[in-house]
């Protein structure tokens, strides 16, 4: 991606997480990124490309932190725990992030055109924490009955509502880290390699 779209898709989020999507002008994103709208329109064709190309950069980003996050893991359930913990950060790029996205999110309720790549991103998302479960489950660290992909959806979808409240102040953030351990053992079943 070429510098300056990156420079205006940060400052899409950055604009996202402080006003929604509603609130996105192209003229006040040109001031955030100190670019101007006629480049933003070169790159971007028009707002719902801007939008969608913005939903596509944060996905991005969530697997960049989550990522970070998964190379001080040490066995097939941590990584779980940390591909999930990854989202619930208090970082100035994970909270815009997760802003942006629950934006984005409901958004797309209204906005037939945003469904499908934020389904897509879902998806991945889904995938790759039902991955990660296989894994525990491959190495004895989680219940081999336990459907993978109905645990990661389950699990994601938490993840998602944990961050909203832990976003607007219903929630501590180490309340909903508690809260989502929790979960994960409740979905695996005990660690039974751990003994």
């Amino acid at each position: 991606m070429a510098d300056r779209q990156a420079l205006i898709l940060e400052a899409a989020v950055r604009v996202i997480a402080r006003t929604g999507v509603r609130g996105l002008r192209v003229e006040e994103l040109a001031a955030e990124a100190g670019v101007s709208t006629a480049l933003i329109y070169y790159h971007f064709k028009d707002r719902a490309g801007l939008i969608r190309r913005t939903l596509a950069f944060i996905s991005d980003r969530a697997t960049d932190y989550t990522d970070a996050a998964l190379a001080d893991t040490d066995h097939a359930r941590a990584t779980l725990l940390q591909l999930l913990m990854g989202e619930l950060q208090d970082t100035e790029r994970v909270r815009e992030n997760s802003i942006a996205w629950g934006e984005l999110r409901a958004t797309a309720i209204f906005d037939p055109d945003l469904r499908e790549p934020l389904a897509e991103s879902t998806r991945n998302w889904t995938r790759d924490t039902a991955e990660a479960i296989a894994d525990a489950q491959a190495a004895g660290r989680a219940d081999l009955r336990v459907s993978p992909l109905d645990a990661a959806d389950r699990l994601t979808a938490l993840v998602e509502g944990l961050s909203e409240r832990w976003l607007s102040g219903s929630l501590t953030l180490d309340r909903a880290r508690a809260l989502l351990a929790g979960a994960i053992d409740a979905e695996l079943g005990p660690d039974t390699a751990q003994f």
